[in-house]
């Protein structure tokens, strides 16, 4: 959801490396921000992200190539149009367009624990766009589809499908 939001995302390290809650070290000192504060060894770091497989590289890989898709597209830019969308509680939604008005993006995501059915004419397409999803680069067979997301899931739908 962050990357899709107006502005310029930030994110901490943790993030980045999908750093889970350091609870010993909040133990230790009691100090509530300890809990997100892991410090990584440099070898240890290094070890997991010399390993595609381990959560922090895979967590990390996914997330720069989520960040190039965003600085292609022209309605991410900082300064574009963003209008939260209505389409229930278990979907955060909001609209997207460039400055120039040449594309748009529907950030939609599924922010519960279930499955998710939506009714793509509630979202508007405009039906005389081809649609597509900025995140699996599938492009939808028609803007006025039913549509699932699957639990936590984000949708970037475009009418410019650029990388």
């Amino acid at each position: 959801i962050m990357l899709a939001l107006e502005g310029i995302p930030a994110f901490y390290v943790q993030s980045l490396l999908a750093t889970g809650n350091n609870r010993d070290r909040y133990a230790r000192t009691g100090h509530k921000r300890h809990l997100n504060r892991y410090q990584w060894p440099y070898q240890e770091l290094d070890r997991l992200l010399a390993n595609p497989d381990s959560t922090p590289a895979r967590v990390l890989k996914e997330l720069k190539r989520l960040m190039k898709i965003r600085s292609a597209q022209p309605a991410f830019h900082p300064n574009a149009t963003q209008f939260t969308l209505h389409l229930g509680t278990q979907i955060f939604a909001f609209w997207r367009q460039s400055m120039q008005r040449e594309q748009s993006i529907f950030s939609l995501s599924n922010i519960s624990d279930q499955v998710c059915r939506l009714d793509l004419a509630a979202v508007n397409l405009i039906d005389t766009d081809n649609w597509g999803d900025l995140i699996t680069g599938k492009m939808l067979d028609s803007h006025l589809e039913i549509i699932e997301l699957q639990p936590y899931q984000s949708l970037w739908l475009t009418n410019r499908m650029t990388a």
